[in-house]
């Protein structure tokens, strides 16, 4: 990793996703018209970088059906606070979901979880091909 793209992480939050996965890809793309303030960059959980960050935290590193958020040097959450974390920054209407807080983890999770294991089946697996601007926003 480049010391300027090292640099750049310490402000970013990165989401980790399933690369091969439709509905994963949505969201990612769900949240690249959305981030207005430039606060977010993406890793396949299958690319070496997303390897490395499972890896290094000790997490399943041939199962792809969670969702990561990582702000380097800060802190990760998965599944359920991730979405929110990620609701929350984008900001504007979207900062509602914050409300979720309300909701316990394991009741989140548990709804995550159900999504995830049918995400492959409600997903309409189209190809996502981000434009130039995108492209640099994606870590491999």
């Amino acid at each position: 990793m480049t010391t300027e793209l090292s640099a750049n992480l310490k402000d970013k939050f990165i989401v980790f996703y399933d690369g091969d996965c439709g509905f994963c890809n949505h969201w990612v793309q769900w949240i690249l018209e959305r981030d207005k303030s430039d606060k977010f960059l993406f890793s396949s959980l299958q690319s070496g970088f997303g390897q490395k960050f499972l890896t290094d935290r000790n997490l399943p590193n041939r199962v792809f059906d969670t969702l990561y958020l990582w702000k380097p040097e800060r802190f990760y959450l998965s599944k359920f606070q991730a979405v929110l974390t990620i609701t929350t920054e984008i900001g504007g209407l979207y900062s509602l979901a914050s409300i979720g807080q309300l909701i316990p983890d394991f009741i989140g999770n548990s709804v995550y979880n159900i999504i995830s294991n049918n995400r492959k089946k409600i997903s309409r697996n189209k190809c996502f091909l981000p434009d130039e601007i995108q492209r640099k926003k994606f870590i491999s």
